[in-house]
């Protein structure tokens, strides 16, 4: 079962997700989904802050070795309706009704940084961490939606770079491009990140409705075109 809890501070939801690596499978994508619902009911609550437990891991991406279990079972069935549902939980962070900021206090990787970029904002620690994206080196390649997602988090120029080469880049390095805000070592990215949350008071029908309609065509994209490649499960390249 997925380790993961939230607490209020003032109008904030503060998720920590407390797997160690974080890694995403069916378990974490429940626990996920059903803390978002349990937030959107307090109504007192205006953002959503998500961090880690692990001083060394945000989210390492997919469980891999899950993921790996199943095929050798030929549970095919199972890993689609995975992918499936870590689509639904991105769907769900890009249409939540009020802002969520990714609080990032250690390596975000593959999906995790996708996860990431799925929120409204992403602050990270300077200090500590690595945020990047191994598919061009372990042969999975970014579904559609994916690209639709990075595309509204990270430039095009860059988001290019970053998936071309697999390389390692730290909060320093993607702040000039409005990636995300560099926030040196973990308690000054705490103290900030909670800061700009509860700044933004906003009311959800309209923020969700801005979300909405800033989003829908990642929506489509996620809806339309991702099902040719994960009904045949073609989600790996071999060379």
């Amino acid at each position: 079962m997925a380790s993961m809890e939230w607490r209020k501070d003032e109008s904030v939801a503060v998720i920590t997700m407390d797997d160690g690596e974080n890694r995403h499978h069916p378990e974490f994508v429940k626990a996920f989904l059903d803390i978002l619902d349990d937030i959107e009911k307090d109504a007192s609550v205006s953002s959503v802050v998500i961090r880690s437990g692990d001083q060394k891991n945000w989210s390492q991406g997919l469980d891999l070795n899950w993921l790996r279990a199943r095929m050798e079972e030929k549970d095919f069935q199972t890993i689609r309706d995975f992918i499936y549902g870590i689509e639904n939980l991105f769907k769900r962070i890009l249409l939540y009704p009020m802002p969520v900021i990714a609080c990032i206090n250690g390596h975000a990787v593959a999906n995790g940084a996708i996860l990431a970029c799925a929120c409204d904002f992403r602050f990270m620690r300077s200090d500590r961490g690595f945020f990047f994206f191994p598919g061009i080196d372990i042969g999975i390649p970014f579904l559609p939606g994916m690209i639709a997602l990075l595309q509204k988090a990270i430039p095009a120029p860059k988001l290019e770079e970053m998936a071309f080469t697999g390389r390692r880049y730290v909060a320093s390095e993607l702040e000039p491009y409005q990636v995300l805000k560099a926030c040196g070592n973990e308690e000054v990215l705490m103290r900030e990140t909670l800061a700009f949350a509860k700044s933004l008071n906003k009311k959800r029908g309209v923020f969700g409705e801005m979300k909405k309609r800033l989003h829908q065509s990642i929506i489509e994209v996620i809806d339309r075109e991702d099902p040719a490649f994960i009904e045949p499960l073609f989600l790996v390249v071999n060379d």
